[in-house]
């Protein structure tokens, strides 16, 4: 079990980036939220199984059709009991 923050920069406000990475995150049976900061690019915390995560984030770096990530900046964080779900804040 790990936790991850990630930074996603590049053109990834506005294009329905956030849901993507919510559906990929359901798809990978990881927990955590994704939000959009103020610097324009989302942030990520998910946890759960470590190769889920490592897979999640791999396909978090690909992007829907819309948008086009230019960098994931990633820090391993401690595991958070209780995080159930995985939502858009």
């Amino acid at each position: 079990m790990k936790r991850v923050k990630a930074e996603v920069t590049g053109h990834v406000q506005g294009v329905g980036f956030r849901a993507f990475v919510q559906e990929e995150a359901l798809e990978y049976a990881v927990q955590g939220t994704v939000q959009n900061t103020a610097n324009d690019s989302v942030l990520i915390h998910v946890q759960g199984d470590s190769d889920r995560v490592d897979h999640f984030l791999k396909a978090v770096v690909k992007g829907n059709r819309f948008s086009k990530v230019a960098e994931i900046m990633q820090k391993e964080e401690p595991v958070q009991e209780g995080e159930s779900t995985f939502r858009i804040v």
